[in-house]
């Protein structure tokens, strides 16, 4: 295709918002894992996961169907922000003197500044018709939680958040926007579950992690009588599922651009909005043979695809949550911390973990400074300051770039830059201060960590 050599912005109309999410349970080319009881190790069954979800969602999560109809009511929703634009980033092209387009997917564009409210608005809604009361929910860097409260104050239904400590003595803004819509947030771990209770009796000034925030959303929901869901802001194929609107408007925002992606690239934490943008494109080299690559960025520090291990392991530092099948640091990982709370997940989407181990898209992990400075690089010539998280995807795109430049060749680049950076200024000032630091997650920790993987029974 020839390449549109005037335009910077692909905009749809309300018209184009999706009717439909992609699920890539229908075109997955290895066989699934299957999701395992925490107690008895074997298969979950529906009256499990009932305890925690919607059956509406439960049914998503096991469905087999391509396309999932999204419902008027979240459509309606959506429009406050969506389809979101994408743009091609001629200022970067032309700073870094690449013959690459780069193209990116803006998401920091939705009320709460990222892609969490795809999913959000849907699981808020979905357990609204089913009669639930409250949410309960973990969050890192303030996103997720900031798109449930969000999601919550549209569909009048009550939102705890467990919020990991360390983000929420870093990231105050984050907590105040999440109660400013109605949600009450508490720093995990907390006095208001047993099991934080019992971390904390260890360790007074315990960091928490997502695992840990997990479990006490998890305790939370599960001690209440059947008042409160869980809500899951990542990993499990249903958020993955309800992310796909990012991929799908992509598709044909690249139609306006007469461009294809040679590489689709995204951060990854626990996988959604890389999955969001990639599933659909990975559709595209599954059903009608494109061959774009599909590229996952992650920390150095939290290197679940790049250094974990593919096994199965609890969700949760309580093993209290399902035991899935993924790459994984091990369930007590405790992660160093870095600023991008919202990837310091000790593993992975499942089915992303099945697409990697096939080789059907790829994995590399990026340090900490180096993300920032692309960042500062795409700020400085896009305008936009991106979320810690959507740097690790700038930072690839980037040496993309870069590399089609010393190659001497044509590339097209799409990332998805999944959030604003405007609630992270304290980790741009860390690092214009010099105080930020590069951390490598040493590979015997990664050893250390299996000696205490749950006993799942060989038919697994």
């Amino acid at each position: 295709m020839t390449a549109n050599n005037s335009r910077t912005r692909f905009l749809l109309g309300e018209a184009d918002v999706p009717k439909f999410w992609y699920n890539i349970n229908a075109d997955m080319p290895v066989p699934p894992a299957p999701v395992l009881h925490p107690q008895t190790m074997e298969p979950v069954t529906p009256d499990f996961l009932s305890v925690l979800f919607p059956m509406e969602l439960i049914l998503q999560e096991v469905s087999t169907e391509r396309f999932i109809p999204i419902p008027d009511e979240v459509r309606e929703v959506y429009k406050l922000y969506r389809p979101t634009p994408l743009l091609r980033a001629r200022r970067l092209e032309k700073m870094l003197d690449t013959p690459a387009h780069i193209y990116y997917k803006h998401e920091g564009v939705s009320p709460a500044g990222s892609h969490k409210p795809n999913t959000a608005i849907a699981q808020a809604f979905f357990n609204k018709i089913s009669g639930t009361r409250a949410l309960t929910t973990e969050t890192g860097a303030g996103q997720w939680g900031s798109a449930l409260a969000l999601a919550g104050s549209f569909f009048d239904i009550d939102v705890e958040v467990y919020m990991v400590k360390v983000s929420y003595n870093q990231k105050p803004y984050r907590r105040i926007m999440m109660e400013t819509y109605g949600a009450k947030v508490y720093a995990s771990p907390t006095d208001r579950t047993q099991y934080g209770r019992s971390l904390l009796a260890q360790d007074p000034d315990n960091p928490g992690s997502l695992g840990i925030a997990i479990s006490e959303a998890v305790e939370a929901a599960a001690s209440s009588g059947g008042t409160k869901k869980y809500s899951l802001g990542s990993v499990l194929n249903h958020v993955l599922t309800h992310q796909s609107v990012i991929g799908e408007e992509a598709l044909k925002q690249m139609d306006l651009a007469d461009e294809y992606p040679d590489v689709v690239i995204g951060c990854v934490g626990g996988g959604s909005n890389f999955a969001g943008i990639a599933y659909p494109f990975l559709r595209m080299n599954l059903l009608e043979g494109k061959k774009t690559r599909l590229l996952a960025v992650e920390p150095t520090a939290t290197p679940s695809l790049t250094k974990g291990v593919y096994t199965f392991d609890y969700g949760d530092t309580a093993r209290m949550a399902p035991i899935v099948k993924m790459y994984t640091l091990g369930h007590a990982f405790v992660p160093p911390p870095i600023h991008a709370g919202g990837l310091r997940y000790h593993g992975m989407a499942p089915s992303i973990c099945a697409l990697y181990d096939a080789g059907y898209i790829q994995a590399i992990a990026a340090p900490q400074l180096a993300t920032f400075e692309a960042a500062v690089q795409f700020a400085r010539a896009e305008g936009i300051i991106p979320a810690p998280e959507s740097a690790h995807a700038i930072r690839a795109a980037i040496d993309e770039a870069l590399d089609a430049k010393v190659k001497g060749e044509k590339r097209v680049i799409l990332f998805n830059l999944s959030g604003h950076g405007n609630f992270d200024m304290a980790a741009y000032q860390a690092y214009f201060s010099g105080s930020l630091q590069d951390y490598e997650y040493p590979e015997d920790a990664v050893k250390e960590a299996m000696t205490s993987l749950p006993r799942v029974p060989e038919m697994a």
